[in-house]
C-alpha cells in the first residue's frame, strides 16, 4: 500500500518551492539570466512543442544532469543562472525543482499549472521537430 500519495508529495513540494505564474514567466522568457526548462518527455514535445528557447532536460535524467560529480553533467546546469522548470501540468515540475533545490541548484523554480497553462495564456509555443521526419 502507498504511504503518500503523488498528491501529498506534490503538495509538500510546492509549499517548499517557488511556483511562478505564466505572466511571470513570460517576463523572463528573454532573460538572459535565466534558463527555463522542460522536463517532459521528448513525445510530448514532438506533439506540443515547447516554450521558445527551453532547455530539454528529460525528468529521468535530471539528477545526472545537474551533478557536477557526474559522468552524464551537462555545463548547460553550471552556469549560474536561474533555472525555471516545467512539465506538462505542474506535477512533475514541482517534484523536480524539490530534487533540485534539495541537490542545491539555486536559484529554481517551476511554473504554475505547467506547459498546460502557457498554452491556455495563448503564450508563443516553438515546435519540435521529430528527428527523421
Amino acid at each position: 500500500m502507498v504511504k503518500k500519495s503523488v498528491k501529498d508529495m506534490v503538495a509538500q513540494a510546492e509549499s517548499e518551492i517557488e511556483a511562478l505564474s505564466v505572466g511571470d514567466v513570460q517576463a523572463l522568457v528573454d532573460d538572459p539570466n535565466v534558463q527555463i526548462v522542460d522536463i517532459r518527455d521528448v513525445r510530448e514535445l514532438w506533439r506540443d512543442g515547447t516554450i521558445p528557447g527551453a532547455l530539454h532536460a528529460p525528468r529521468g535524467m535530471l539528477e545526472f544532469w545537474v551533478d557536477p560529480e557526474s559522468p552524464y553533467h551537462k555545463p548547460e546546469f553550471s552556469s549560474g543562472k536561474k533555472y525555471v522548470f516545467f512539465c506538462a501540468m505542474g506535477w512533475r515540475s514541482a517534484l523536480a525543482t524539490k530534487a533540485m533545490q534539495d541537490m542545491g541548484l539555486a536559484p529554481v523554480a517551476h511554473i504554475e499549472g505547467g506547459f498546460s497553462a502557457w498554452k491556455e495564456a495563448g503564450s508563443d509555443i516553438q515546435p519540435v521537430e521529430r528527428p527523421g521526419k
